[in-house]
């Protein structure tokens, strides 16, 4: 499968460098995986942090503990399971995604956070710089704006006729008002008229839909966070029950039916999310451990999809795509 560089504004220190020299390592060494997604849906986020974590070497229940904590589409779930969380006494907690960090962050977690976002760090406060977090916490940032307008790109090569597109996001996920006009930016650029619908629950996302139905939107823009991706597979049954495109920063939102993805490769984000929580394991501090970008990119369009919707993907598109879904 190829995989395309991604080249980012935002300077970090190569991963190799970052870590450093190890420790001796605490066994066995307990993580607290926290997530705002559903137990009964979760992403491969999970799954890929456990294979970095068995490539370093690890065995689960010999030298490694992991406990998972699902939000269930919560924030405020996530708030409610700290006393928990602490009560396991981890070495380490993985915060998966801004809504999770952000609910450790309220709540005064001092523990060593290791975290995957899709917001800047250093303007949502997270951390002091990238390269000198400074604090508890450091990881892997999603900040993926420069994606964007490409993303937009794709989706006029797919359905030219777009100029009237929904936009379907977490107002509480950090970096959102960033994207938000960014994307705002490229669809004028684009002649798209965009609509915005914040949701913060399940039954917002379906008042949405509702109205996107009835306005006849040419096509549906979801931004990428655990929150979002936990809605995919419901989106996924509006689309093509609709006949309206959908399309996201991350694969998930593909494989779960949408149409099409263009942004990083998360699987590849949360295997190298295990080295931060090794070195901290071997008594690393995350406050010298910088922050770290996703180095590839994927566009994975989903063949099916656009069959069922009555869409026939150019030619272009579909070679430049690392992933075709048939």
């Amino acid at each position: 499968m190829k995989r395309r560089a991604f080249h980012c504004t935002l300077a970090a220190i190569p991963f190799s460098v970052a870590l450093g020299a190890t420790t001796q390592l605490k066994q066995p060494l307990r993580v607290a995986f926290v997530s705002t997604e559903r137990k009964d849906r979760p992403s491969q986020n999970f799954e890929a942090f456990r294979s970095g974590m068995r490539e370093l070497g690890y065995t689960e229940g010999r030298d490694l503990h992991i406990d998972a904590w699902w939000g269930e589409g919560s924030r405020d779930q996530v708030e409610r399971w700290v006393p928990d969380i602490l009560r396991a006494q981890p070495d380490v907690l993985l915060a998966s995604g801004g809504l999770a960090l952000g609910a450790l962050i309220r709540t005064d977690v001092k523990l060593p956070i290791v975290f995957s976002v899709s917001a800047d760090p250093v303007a949502a406060g997270f951390v002091q710089s990238f390269s000198r977090p400074g604090g508890h916490m450091t990881g892997v940032s999603l900040f993926t704006l420069g994606l964007i307008g490409k993303r937009l790109e794709f989706l006029k090569m797919i359905l030219p006729s777009a100029n009237k597109v929904a936009l379907i996001a977490n107002p509480q996920h950090p970096g959102e008002s960033q994207e938000l006009d960014t994307t705002r930016k490229a669809a004028t650029r684009l002649g798209i008229a965009v609509r915005y619908f914040p949701m913060k629950d399940e039954a917002e996302l379906d008042l949405a839909l509702a109205d996107i139905a009835r306005h006849g939107d040419d096509a549906i823009v979801a931004f990428a966070d655990g929150f979002t991706m936990s809605f995919a597979s419901r989106i996924a049954a509006f689309s093509l029950r609709q006949r309206i495109p959908a399309i996201d920063g991350w694969a998930e939102f593909a494989q779960e039916g949408n149409l099409m993805i263009y942004g990083p490769v998360i699987e590849e984000v949360y295997r190298r999310l295990a080295a931060f929580v090794d070195k901290i394991g071997r008594g690393a501090k995350p406050a010298d451990l910088p922050v770290e970008l996703p180095t590839r990119v994927e566009l994975v369009v989903n063949l099916k999809t656009a069959r069922a919707i009555g869409l026939e993907i150019p030619r272009a598109v579909l070679l430049r795509a690392d992933r075709v879904i048939r």
